[in-house]
C-alpha cells in the first residue's frame, strides 16, 4: 500500500450504457475514452500527468496535483460539451451519448493490485451515482451534467477565475450512507432536488419577567420636596436651610 496521495479525482459515466446491445456498447466505449481524452488534451494534461481505471460504462482518472485545476474546469466546461456535440452530431439515435462528470480532490492510495482506497474517492463516486446528477442529465436537452466537490468549489470556482463562472454552480446536498456530501452542480437544478438545508434562525430572546415586588409596586413618584425653613430663635438649632424629604418634629419635651 502506498502513502497517501493528493491527487484530482475526474469521474465520467455513460448514460443508460446497459440498455444498449454490445455492438453499441462497444462504440460507446470508444466515444468516451475519446471525449474524456480530447478534453484532458485540451487542459494540458497528457499520459505523464494521469492515471485511467475502467470501469466498463465509466472511467476514473488520478490526475497530477501539478496539473492547474482552474484549466481542467474550463475545459470539462466548455470542451467536453463541444467534443460530445460532434461525436453525437454524426452518430445515430441509438448510439447517442450522453455523460455525467464529477470533478473532485482529495488523497487516495494504491494497493499492490493497483487498486485505489480511499475516503475523498469513495465521496467523489457517490456524487457520480447519487441521483441529482443523474436527474439533472435526464431532465437536460443537451448531453452532459457536470457536478463539482466543495473542495474543488472553495478552492477554485468561487473565486471566479476567467472561463469559471460561479453563478452557473448551484449548491446541492447528495445523501450517501455516511451522512450527506455537499456538492455545487453546473446549470440549473432538476426537480426535486435537495439543496442545502435552511439556516436556522436563532429564537428571539424573552422579555424579561417582572419581578413580583416590580409588578405590585407603583412606579416611582415625584422627586422628593424642596421646603426652605426659618426658624425664628436660635433654641431650634437651625435657623435658616434647605431641607429635602419629608420634615417631622416631633413634641418636645
Amino acid at each position: 500500500m502506498s502513502n497517501p496521495l493528493h491527487r484530482t479525482f475526474l469521474l465520467v459515466d455513460t448514460e443508460r450504457f446497459s440498455d444498449r446491445d454490445d455492438v453499441q456498447q462497444a462504440y460507446l466505449r470508444r466515444m468516451l475514452y475519446d471525449v474524456v481524452d480530447r478534453t484532458l488534451m485540451a487542459a494540458g494534461i497528457d499520459q505523464t500527468l494521469r492515471m485511467r481505471a475502467d470501469r466498463g460504462d465509466a472511467i476514473m482518472e488520478l490526475i497530477d496535483p501539478g496539473a492547474p485545476l482552474n484549466t481542467l474546469l474550463r475545459a470539462l466546461l466548455t470542451e467536453m460539451p463541444a467534443q460530445l456535440r460532434t461525436v453525437n452530431r454524426l452518430a445515430a439515435s441509438s448510439a447517442q451519448i450522453r455523460l455525467r462528470a464529477v470533478l473532485a480532490t482529495g488523497y487516495v492510495m494504491i494497493d499492490e493490485h493497483d487498486g485505489w482506497v480511499g475516503s475523498d474517492l469513495n465521496q467523489a463516486c457517490r456524487l457520480l451515482d447519487g441521483d441529482t446528477l443523474r436527474a439533472a442529465l435526464r431532465e437536460r436537452a443537451d448531453d452532459y451534467a457536470l457536478c463539482v466537490s466543495e473542495a474543488v468549489y472553495s478552492g477554485i470556482v468561487r473565486h471566479e477565475h476567467p472561463g469559471i463562472p460561479s453563478g452557473e454552480f448551484r449548491e446541492i446536498t447528495v445523501p450517501s450512507k455516511n451522512g450527506p456530501l455537499t456538492a455545487w452542480l453546473h446549470g440549473p437544478l432538476p426537480q426535486g432536488a435537495t439543496g442545502p438545508p435552511p439556516a436556522v434562525s436563532s429564537p428571539p430572546a424573552p422579555s424579561p419577567t417582572p419581578s413580583p415586588a416590580s409588578a405590585s409596586s407603583p412606579g416611582p413618584g415625584p422627586g422628593p420636596a424642596t421646603a426652605e425653613v426659618h426658624f425664628g430663635g436660635t433654641n431650634n438649632g437651625v435657623q435658616a436651610g434647605v431641607v429635602h424629604g419629608d420634615i417631622n418634629f416631633g413634641e418636645r419635651r
